[in-house]
């Protein structure tokens, strides 16, 4: 036991003021000098001394117990006291036995650590901490005594008052940049001011921040070079100077890589883009991180940098990588009691000549709700990726699709093919450009059998800041797309431009609220709906757009009271997600949708409304879906009532 904790036991045991702790921590810990004699360490980091070896105790039999946490009311509004509690082990584990007398006592003893250092994170050095088991003071019980059921544990808190920062300093702090990419928060902006709240958190935020501003300008191994805390009990202010050692400006060396089996270790160099003699920075450290883990060809990816600088100034790194399994398989499913069941199925080799290059097959079976075959919806696809195309940030991307459709519109039978670029620009925003062209038959009852063969191209725009895209609680997706073609069998040309938007918005109490929402609209500009393929025009309805209704069944009526695709679309949602408990979670939703005959619609034709609730099973790879939703209103051919099941949110 340091005599850091000796301090707080005998303190907690004699009847002292929360006055006279606080000065005798003040002078223990944050006063004199840093020795094993006096530590402290706060949520793995030391802020105080050097670390304490841990006593070990044997472990007995489960002992069950009771504890209550008293926090004495202080002036500070701010006080999280959950937090407080969470920080105490036996407050957290009061639901499960103790590992034995020994094992709870060791608990009560590194709660005193545990509460100090949740004190001193909220600002407040002069608090007064009681754990009492059985009635006695936990430090002043004897480690081997074997404790007699009931056992009962009373923690007593006395926070005392709330500090300030007092004088702060930084010795060798960087210079200011004007270069972007090299700022860091300010220490206003951490509260690292005078008259901030002294939280302890804080002091290790500045240091953290002040330490990579120096990264930031080529200063790889810059360091902290020590801190001194001073608490003024008086004043209730705490003074803190936080010294720096910058070291030299480092340039990228000599790259080495280890771990490869089946990848070049050139190409993990050139997706790595460290050039030798470029001027370090943790922003490129952190981009070739996030570049090579999307390879995902890597179970794991670790750069390293060496201790210290070579003689002329540069900086050996090394990527440790661990590959992952060259094939995968996967399947999943769905089923309505509208749609029927889908089923599908991938096979993926994700190397294919050792630069990552990707080749993926897919198969799918939809609508599966008769037993005739012929009234199911096929999709077989070969989509073939290759990373670092042009720039280590650009893929190319080659695909051919044969798909036959049924649905109530029409049935489609075609095929077709794309090669693109894909770049991001920036972690949210990415660019698309790809050519296509396919072929199609179509079979429907308004305009009978027709073909269409058509070529254009695609620029498509994605920006995504979801914090989880399965699952996500805050963020926005958004993206918007061009798409030109011409159709050759009858000469038309036509443009397609389509955007959709996705906010989400926690509404607090942990993420176990969350409101969602969902909008998207698209327009052909061009030929009329009987001179365009069905596929380039639009339908709505389904489980990912408006529920309660069948699959695709919403369009423009015709005269003859069939149902078309039409040039416009515009549908939407809104999903209010509570989580019940950490596995399961429930949503209400409503959702709409209109398809128009013009290119912008005139809201003649139906606005489609469709309302229900689900379950959601929550798994680490994403929810899984039951949803059941009703029409508004329900046109003869709607069902009453529509049931969903599938992986994933619905947006």
């Amino acid at each position: 036991m340091n005599a850091h904790r000796r301090i707080v036991r005998a303190s907690c045991l004699s009847s002292c003021s929360a006055w006279l702790l606080a000065v005798t921590i003040g002078v223990a810990s944050l006063l004199l000098p840093a020795t094993p004699s006096y530590a402290f360490e706060l949520f793995g980091v030391q802020l105080f001394g050097a670390a304490e070896d841990e006593t070990e105790f044997s472990v007995g039999v489960p002992l069950p117990y009771e504890a209550e946490v008293t926090i004495a009311a202080t002036g500070n509004t701010d006080l999280d006291e959950d937090a407080l509690r969470r920080a105490s082990a036996l407050w957290r584990g009061r639901d499960d036995p103790a590992l034995g007398s020994a094992g709870l006592l060791a608990d009560a003893r590194s709660d005193y650590r545990r509460l100090l250092g949740a004190l001193y994170a909220q600002g407040h050095y002069g608090g007064v901490i009681s754990i009492r088991v059985n009635g006695q003071e936990a430090s002043a019980i004897e480690p081997d005594v074997d404790l007699v059921e009931p056992v009962n544990v009373d923690i007593s808190i006395e926070p005392g008052p709330l500090y300030s920062f007092g004088v702060l300093q930084i010795v060798n702090a960087a210079p200011q940049t004007s270069d972007p990419r090299d700022e860091v928060p300010t220490l206003l902006e951490i509260g690292f001011v005078p008259g901030a709240p002294a939280k302890s958190g804080v002091i290790l935020q500045a240091e953290r921040v002040a330490v990579r501003a120096w990264h930031e300008q080529g200063h790889a191994l810059a360091n902290s070079d020590g801190r001194a805390v001073e608490a003024d009990h008086p004043s209730r202010t705490v003074d803190v100077t936080i010294t720096l050692a910058p070291d030299g400006r480092a340039t990228y060396g000599g790259l080495a890589i280890e771990g490869a089996e089946r990848m070049d270790p050139d190409f993990i160099t050139y997706m790595a883009d460290l050039p030798p003699g470029q001027e370090y920075d943790p922003d490129d450290i952190a981009e070739a991180n996030a570049r090579l883990t999307s390879l995902e060809v890597f179970r794991s990816v670790r750069i390293e940098q060496a201790a210290a600088l070579a003689a002329d100034g540069s900086l050996p790194q090394t990527i440790f990588v661990q590959e992952m399994p060259l094939r995968r398989i996967g399947a999943g499913g769905s089923i309505s009691s509208v749609d029927g069941l889908g089923l599908e199925a991938y096979w993926l080799h994700r190397n294919l000549f050792g630069r990552a290059e990707r080749l993926r097959l897919d198969g799918r079976i939809s609508g599966i709700n008769s037993a005739d075959p012929e009234d199911f919806t096929y999709r077989l696809g070969a989509t073939f990726t290759r990373p670092g195309v042009i720039t280590p940030d650009t893929r190319l991307i080659a695909s051919l699709i044969a798909e036959r459709e049924v649905i109530d519109a029409y049935d489609r039978t075609s095929v077709s093919g794309e090669l693109g670029l894909e770049h991001p620009f920036t972690p949210e925003l990415t660019g698309r450009f790809a050519i296509e062209g396919r072929h199609a038959h179509f079979d429907d009852t308004v305009f009978g059998q027709r073909e269409f063969t058509s070529a254009g191209f695609e620029a498509r725009l994605t920006y995504d800041s979801r914090d989880m895209p399965t699952d996500a609680t805050s963020g926005f997706f958004l993206e918007g797309a061009v798409e030109p073609f011409y159709e050759f069998s009858r000469g038309n040309p036509g443009v397609v431009v389509s955007s959709e938007g996705r906010a989400y918005q926690s509404l607090g109490f942990d993420d176990r609220l969350v409101l969602a929402g969902r909008l998207k609209a698209a327009s052909l500009i061009g030929p009329s709906i009987a001179d365009t393929a069905p596929d380039r025009l639009f339908l709505a309805g389904g489980g990912g757009s408006v529920r309660g209704y069948e699959y695709r069944s919403i369009g423009v009526t015709q005269s003859g009271g069939q149902i078309t695709a039409g040039r416009f679309l515009l549908e939407g949602s809104a999903e209010l997600r509570a989580r019940v408990t950490d596995t399961l979670g429930v949503v209400a939703f409503a959702d709409f949708g209109h398809v128009g005959a013009d290119s912008l619609s005139d809201f003649n034709e139906d606005v489609r409304v469709g309302v229900g609730g689900g379950i959601r099973y929550l798994t680490p790879l994403g929810p899984i879906r039951l949803d059941v939703a009703t029409p508004l209103d329900p046109r003869d051919s709607d069902p009453d009532v529509a049931v969903y099941l599938g992986i994933g949110q619905a947006f």
